[in-house]
């Protein structure tokens, strides 16, 4: 019968000085992974990792623990935008007018620079608003990874869309890549910053020196661009 997941335990760590609390939840999973949103640090291990082991690999990662924490305490709950007829939206660094028209169906039609959504009467037009946006995520996702892979060697990974709530990428171990559709709501540069972040994943599993070192050899000012990231990260609207 399969062993249940432990429940959480809250320890607490030094990290440069400061003291960090977080929650650690041992399972069947193979690999030691730290996770950062508005509840704070959580810590997920296998069964048999030893406390030592894990938190070595905390203070590791203790900048980027630090930079995340710092993040999520200074971000304000997200402007709910109100979509309606004339509604302006950037995207990729443009901006969109966004039209609502009465339809019998769900669909769109993007003519730059214009997004014409028409909305069923039992339906709200953000939902048919962020159906057009994964799609054009998609789009825009997987030709900027059929873009960047060649230059690593590598063919471009399997993409998934994501809706994830602190992630605005991740890498699997089976060489996937998920995007957060969210992304379409940034300038393209950004984008490119996350998806070349991402396809490094491919060559370094980690955030070592070499990891970053292949980030730059994709993007050699993805210092600026990841500071932009988490500037508008701020900034976007929830749709």
């Amino acid at each position: 019968m399969p062993r249940p997941a432990q429940p959480e335990a809250t320890r607490r760590i030094a990290i440069a000085g400061q003291d960090v609390d977080y929650r650690l939840r041992r399972s069947r999973r193979r690999t030691i992974g730290l996770t950062i949103d508005q509840r704070g640090l959580r810590v997920g291990a296998p069964q048999q990792a030893r406390l030592g082991d894990i938190e070595t690999l905390i203070r590791e990662h203790g900048q980027w623990v630090l930079d995340k924490l710092a993040d999520w305490r200074q971000r304000a709950a997200p402007e709910k935008l109100a979509i309606a007829d004339g509604t302006v939206i950037s995207a990729l660094g443009a901006a969109l007018t966004v039209t609502v028209t009465p339809g019998s169906r769900q669909r769109w039609l993007f003519n730059d620079p214009k997004l014409h959504l028409f909305v069923p009467p039992a339906v709200e037009a953000r939902v048919v608003l962020e159906k057009a946006l994964r799609e054009k995520a998609r789009l825009v996702f997987a030709e900027r990874l059929a873009h960047y892979a060649p230059r690593l060697g590598v063919a471009p990974p399997p993409l998934r869309i994501s809706a994830a709530r602190t992630r605005w990428g991740s890498c699997s171990q089976r060489g996937g890549i998920a995007l957060n559709w969210r992304l379409i709501l940034m300038p393209l540069a950004v984008v490119d910053y996350v998806v070349c972040h991402e396809l490094a994943h491919l060559k370094e599993m980690n955030h070592s020196p070499r990891f970053w070192s292949v980030v730059e050899q994709l993007c050699p000012d993805w210092q600026a661009r990841r500071h932009e990231l988490r500037q508008l990260a701020r900034q976007i609207p929830q749709i």
